[in-house]
């Protein structure tokens, strides 16, 4: 009953996705999401130029499969090499955000690698499709990180209405239920990131994951442009707050002293940033914040999911981590899904056309 064109184009057992998160998606999370049967997609934004082709490597053979995706961002200094990495070990499959081109993306397609990019509105999910997308992900704005404001429930019927190919639902989900109602709805499968990111195989640090699990309220986790002027879904940290209440000018000097703290990381010298400083006197202080923020972010994610320091970084969340109050394996989790979602369905295809049968009422 699981078997979709999410599942036979991508070549996984079941049509689950774990998506690309920054310092998240490593290769023994996806060794653990392919090896279990889901869809695994490496994040090639946060992973060492120098590194990027090992890990895909290590993917391959651990798994004996190339049934996984890579994520970049064409603004990315090593945009090229992703899409040449792609190509040259044939991965199934990319997604991203800001996408490549309709050329590479028909280079791409040429050499067999599906593209999947993720949206938040109808009209980019179009225009997707109009450069050469295979299939949309959809992204409600239950979902952590950058997100748009509109819900899963009534993007996923927008698009599949707007597109004519296959369409993931992502923002909200975690459970066979979501999935068996995400199929329901015409959905190809379910794309994941926080339920992922709270597993047992996530890298994410144990004092970072012991946040996520202490919010029990949806609400509480809430979406904020302090950071980069964007949308953002996230739990709330110190460093948040601080932006929050910041003034245009307060915020430009905490994304300076951000970057100055993380100098080798950004390569941002001291002439750089009291050239950056002045220039913001003259110019708009929040504007610049934002672009410097919007810089640092890799960093600012690698102080909560590389060096278990959350209140010094952000911490992307989709609300439905308040629904979630256990670390399981990769494995429990898409099997648990996969097995929850089979029976939510046969109980909805139970009987004929002419006798419905509901789980509390039989409706002749």
């Amino acid at each position: 009953m699981l078997q979709t064109e999410l599942t036979q184009q991508l070549g996984c057992r079941f049509p689950i996705v774990q998506t690309a998160m920054g310092w998240v998606s490593d290769s023994n999370l996806v060794i653990a999401t392919t090896q279990a049967g889901g869809f695994g997609f490496l994040a090639g934004a946060t992973i060492k130029p120098e590194e990027l082709e090992d890990e895909i490597k290590r993917v391959i053979s651990h798994t004996g499969s190339r049934n996984f995706g890579l994520n970049f961002h064409m603004f990315q200094e090593n945009a090229a090499q992703c899409v040449d990495l792609a190509i040259k070990y044939q991965l199934k499959a990319i997604s991203y955000g800001r996408g490549p081109d309709k050329a590479t993306i028909a280079r791409l397609k040429q050499a067999g690698v599906l593209c999947i990019p993720t949206v938040g509105a109808v009209k980019h999910a179009i225009s997707a499709v109009k450069l050469g997308a295979d299939m949309i992900t959809i992204q409600g704005a239950e979902g952590g990180g950058h997100t748009g404001g509109v819900p899963s429930s009534i993007l996923l019927p927008q698009v599949l209405d707007a597109v004519d190919v296959p369409v993931i639902a992502a923002g909200g989900f975690s459970t066979g239920r979501g999935l068996a109602s995400a199929l329901a709805a015409g959905a190809c499968g379910i794309a994941m990131g926080t339920r992922f990111l709270m597993t047992t195989d996530s890298p994410t640090p144990s004092v970072t994951l012991e946040r996520y699990l202490a919010v029990k309220d949806p609400q509480k986790i809430q979406v904020t442009t302090a950071v980069d002027g964007l949308r953002h879904r996230m739990i709330a940290t110190s460093l948040i707050k601080k932006l929050e209440k910041s003034s245009a000018m307060g915020r430009l000097m905490i994304a300076l002293s951000s970057a100055w703290e993380w100098k080798k990381q950004t390569n941002m010298t001291l002439p750089h940033m009291l050239r950056v400083f002045f220039k913001a006197l003259k110019e708009d202080p929040a504007e610049l914040s934002q672009t410097v923020m919007a810089a640092n972010q890799p960093v600012l994610l690698q102080h909560s999911m590389v060096d278990g320091q959350p209140d010094q970084g952000i911490l992307p969340s989709g609300q439905v981590a308040a629904a979630i109050d256990e670390l399981i394996s990769a494995e429990q989790l898409i099997h648990g899904i996969a097995e929850d979602a089979e029976q939510c369905l046969q109980r909805l295809f139970q009987g004929n056309a002419n006798h419905f049968i509901y789980p509390h009422k039989e409706v002749s």
